[in-house]
């Protein structure tokens, strides 16, 4: 393998917790909830979908629907698609639904995985090309470099920079023609079967990982510097989804 490529949320780092994502706006803003209350908001937060990054909403909204479908296009879509899933949600200023939505772009609400650094680290010391690959609203670059992850990163290659979005396969080949490595020794990691499978439609392999909390996922990564260093995926055969 020539290059290794990675998703960013779920696969190098893991956005905090709804509930540690509310106290940490509620305290940037100066405002209080008392404890059930900030235990059902939490909960209503999540079921809405409007921590990105966490999961997923229950219910997207009809008047959302458009904004949903073109979140990861543009920072503005990005951030009317959420802001506007969690004023599905009552909270006590109207204000904090922005905190919240700018909350999860700081570098606090963020975690590498346990092995994120030794990973990238062996791949850079064998020679490796590293790309991260992410379908996003905004630019994850401070987050790396605060947690001294960014000296391992070649290229950010992300949705809402180039318009198109994971599995389309042109921001795969931006990617690899960004790093000068030929999809079929090129490896893409991710936590999305739909979105980062759509790198096997070039060539590239692709390995999966779960997206779970940092503390119930300690050695995901791992076997990444197996399979790059394995003898038989240094020619042009490409790891299959799923293998």
């Amino acid at each position: 393998m020539a290059a290794v490529l990675f998703d960013f949320s779920g696969t190098l780092f893991r956005v905090e917790s709804t509930d540690a994502w509310l106290r940490a706006a509620l305290a940037d803003t100066g405002m209080t909830l008392s404890a059930p209350e900030l235990a059902e908001t939490a909960r209503a937060l999540e079921a809405s979908g409007a921590l990105p990054g966490g999961a997923p909403p229950l219910r997207v909204p009809e008047e959302l629907a458009d904004a949903w479908e073109a979140r990861d296009l543009g920072s503005e879509q990005h951030r009317a698609a959420y802001t506007g899933l969690s004023r599905q949600v009552p909270l006590p200023d109207p204000g904090l639904h922005e905190a919240l939505y700018d909350r999860h772009m700081k570098p606090g609400a963020w975690r590498p995985y346990p092995d994120a650094a030794e990973v990238l680290s062996a791949l850079r010391g064998e020679g490796i090309a590293v790309g991260v690959v992410s379908n996003i609203g905004w630019d994850p670059r401070p987050v790396f470099r605060a947690h001294g992850l960014d000296r391992y990163v070649n290229t950010y290659v992300l949705s809402y920079e180039h318009g198109v979005r994971k599995p389309d396969p042109r921001l795969f080949a931006a990617a690899c023609a960004a790093l000068g490595a030929e999809p079929g020794r090129t490896l893409m990691v991710g936590d999305s079967r739909p979105a980062d499978g759509g790198a096997a439609a070039l060539g590239c392999g692709v390995y999966f990982v779960d997206h779970l909390p940092v503390t119930e996922r300690p050695s995901g990564l791992l076997p990444v510097l197996d399979l790059v260093r394995r003898p038989g995926l240094r020619g042009e055969r490409p790891l299959r989804p799923g293998s």
